[in-house]
């Protein structure tokens, strides 16, 4: 590692050079590569509601579709909105009233069920299709098409109007949460660094880091809208500590070496070692996600794995040329030290060390329940800002016909008529349905198949399946609307084994069961995964449990907090906090511990040992979480996505708390099992020959 050392610290020009280059590259990918805005699209595909939708928009041309309301508008008026609707790109087909009849078929022959489906008081509905999936760009473009045709009288509701709404938001905040994370988290590094200037040249490492890593998102096609929001803060916040580590490896090996360059050589090498293996925690709980078969954990755990390699790697090649090459600069921007002394807070904590043990084991218990018993919510818009266009238009939609959810039955083409009204009649009487509506509810005595236009037999029925809507009055993700898709899916496989219920609810009640499990496994396997990292590490049995208690305890204090504050959480937040604050800040605890077993195995007593470990990491702990805190919680303020402001309190919020329990607890946890540890861990009993302390020890409960 020294040759490499070496020769990039020679090289130092055209390694920032090679650095700054690789932008261009990185561009291009970040431009090129898609951002997916539905959460929904990351099931799994195998499952019937992703099915359905495939066969939605194979068989009959449509992905997703908006019901639009039109209000006080003549019968002429909407039909002609219709044909304004119908020719925008990507819409597929668009059924209302008024197309229904065509304007040639008497009203009073329809069933007056359709009707009521259709007509509100003075607000009309209509369905728009269209041609692609929910959340895809001809989609989005289309929903942002039919508003600049329509005018107030116009409101377009459903998944694909919020997820354009949603990538609008999100597109207009993701600079901002740059800047406020690269603003915040400057201030923490110039208050813990020794020059003003320093935290620049970290900021540029870490940002073309940041920018390498989503230009390489390019090669995985796409990425979610919640990747991309949380790549850049979470790398930021995550990496950051590698660049303090190689400033304070320099800083030390200056004393040692006059030639600047040599000095750095040594340096890089030093933090090849303590990064790589630092960073393996951190790697390890995000790729934890990635056996998740609700795919987003897959997203997000690959990028945010590939950012804390490139942070790696920007800290052992380019910050080092930086530092060479504006050393100057550097120099003359160098302050005292603004941080306080706080060996006096170590030595206090060892001391009183039952205090710590005895709070731990107190807000343990009704961590511990409010970690279990926390709510959760699955209906990402339910966050969203009330004044956006979409929010509004649902609202409308509730309020008028009391149907904030609708789902889409496939069912056999061939299936009987009979069957299908008998079926229809079954669905109407489940709780909360509002109505059923597909062929057959329109043709019959009255009406035959033939007069009905071809463009709305094409909606309603192709070749191998036909379309049945059905209209709920239960808001999606709610209990009751899981039971009634239940109840629809007993009742419908009766009359077609192979019929299908699909939509947002039916979609969202999969997701529910789905990531019930997934989270279980991910959280598992993290923790499984991380322990055995320790155990490697420190060649220990009982130091990995330790550590990854405390770490789930601040965890646990974390998600706990929203039961006691009354806080529903976003479904995920589990897991991206459970993975993310477990791997990124257990690194504080091997910090500490790593220092501990130096000391312990010099010979020093138990209570000397553990305060040295906690005097000489507290800062470095501090700094750590206070940069991560930075980073996250201008986010967690600043956005109205509601997914991404939750996310971010969470993670800046376990900074802090993980920060207060590894340096209140674990030390304590050190002085009441030392014996253990010592016996059950490599490297802690002094060689032979290296004199043991006969200081007196300090009992834990002293």
């Amino acid at each position: 590692m020294l040759k490499f050392g070496k020769f990039i610290a020679k090289h130092r020009v055209l390694i920032l050079l090679i650095g700054l280059l690789l932008l261009i590259p990185s561009a291009i990918g970040y431009l090129h590569t898609r951002v997916n805005y539905d959460i929904l699209s990351y099931l799994p595909k195998d499952i019937d509601t992703m099915v359905g939708q495939d066969i939605l928009k194979d068989e009959f041309g449509q992905g997703g579709f908006s019901l639009v309301l039109v209000e006080g508008m003549s019968d002429k008026d909407v039909a002609a909105t219709a044909d304004k609707l119908k020719a925008v790109d990507h819409v597929s087909d668009v059924v209302c009233y008024q197309s229904l009849t065509d304007l040639t078929i008497p009203k009073e022959i329809l069933p007056q069920k359709v009707f009521d489906f259709f007509n509100k008081g003075d607000t009309t509905m209509m369905a728009v299709f269209f041609d692609d999936t929910t959340s895809a760009d001809g989609t989005l473009a289309a929903v942002d098409r039919m508003r600049e045709i329509t005018g107030e009288q116009v409101f377009i509701s459903g998944m694909s109007a919020i997820t354009d709404d949603m990538k609008h938001l999100s597109d207009s905040e993701s600079i901002i949460y740059a800047v406020i994370a690269v603003i915040l988290t400057s201030i923490v590094l110039v208050l813990a660094m020794d020059s003003f200037l320093i935290p620049v040249f970290f900021m540029a490492s870490i940002g073309l880091a940041i920018a390498w890593n989503l230009g390489s998102n390019f090669f995985m096609g796409e990425i979610s809208f919640l990747t991309q929001a949380l790549a850049l803060v979470l790398q930021l916040g995550v990496t950051m500590d590698y660049s303090i580590f190689l400033w304070h490896s320099y800083k030390e090996q200056l004393l040692t070496y006059d030639n600047k360059q040599e000095a750095m050589a040594h340096a890089i090498a030093a933090t090849i070692t303590s990064v790589v293996s630092s960073s393996f925690t951190t790697v390890a709980g995000f790729l934890a996600m990635c056996f998740m078969s609700f795919t987003l954990g897959l997203d997000l755990g690959i990028v945010m794995a590939k950012g804390v390699v490139c942070g790696v790697i920007s800290c052992v090649t380019v910050l080092p040329a930086m530092i060479l090459i504006f050393e100057k600069p550097i120099t003359m921007t160098s302050h005292r030290d603004l941080m306080p002394d706080l060996s006096g807070i170590s030595e206090f904590i060892v001391k009183k060390s039952w205090i710590f043990i005895t709070a731990a084991v107190v807000v343990l218990i009704p961590a511990f329940y409010g970690y279990n018993h926390y709510n959760v919510y699955y209906k990402l818009d339910s966050t969203l800002p009330a004044e956006l266009e979409s929010v509004i238009a649902n609202t409308k939609l509730q309020e008028d016909f009391n149907m904030p959810s609708t789902h889409i039955l496939l069912a056999d083409a061939k299936l009987p008529s009979k069957s299908a009204k008998k079926m229809m009649n079954e669905i109407e009487d489940v709780d909360g349905v509002q109505f059923a509506m597909g062929m057959d509810s329109l043709v019959g005595s009255a009406i035959p198949e033939e007069v009905l236009p071809d463009d709305i037999k094409g909606v309603l029925k192709g070749d191998k399946w036909q379309l049945i809507l059905i209209g709920s009055e239960y808001e999606v993700a709610s209990d009751e609307v899981n039971e009634q898709v239940s109840a629809l899916k007993d009742i419908i496989k009766k009359y077609d084994s192979k019929a299908m219920l699909i939509g947002e609810a039916p979609a969202t009640k999969d997701l529910i069961e789905i990531t019930d499990n997934d989270f279980k496994v991910v959280s598992i396997l993290s923790i499984a995964v991380i322990f055995l990292i320790i155990a490697i590490t420190f060649k220990s049995v009982s130091l990995p449990v330790i550590l990854v208690s405390v770490i789930e305890l601040a965890i646990m204090i974390n998600l706990g907090i929203a039961y006691y504050t009354g806080t529903e959480l976003p479904f995920i937040a589990s897991v991206v906090i459970g993975t993310i604050q477990l791997g990124a800040t257990v690194d504080y605890a091997i910090l500490m511990t790593t220092r501990y077993r130096t000391e312990r195995s010099s010979g020093k007593s138990r209570t000397e040992a553990i305060t040295i470990s906690l005097s000489t990491s507290i800062k470095s702990v501090i700094t750590s979480a206070l940069g991560f805190f930075a980073a996250t919680v201008g986010v967690a303020f600043y956005s109205d996505i509601g997914l991404i402001s939750s996310l971010c309190v969470l993670l800046s919020r376990g900074a802090l708390i993980s920060m207060v329990v590894v340096i209140g607890v674990l030390p304590s946890m050190f002085m009441l099992f030392d014996k253990l540890i010592c016996k059950t861990s490599s490297g802690f009993k002094p060689s032979t020959g290296t004199p043991v302390s006969n200081e007196q020890e300090l009992s834990p409960v002293h």
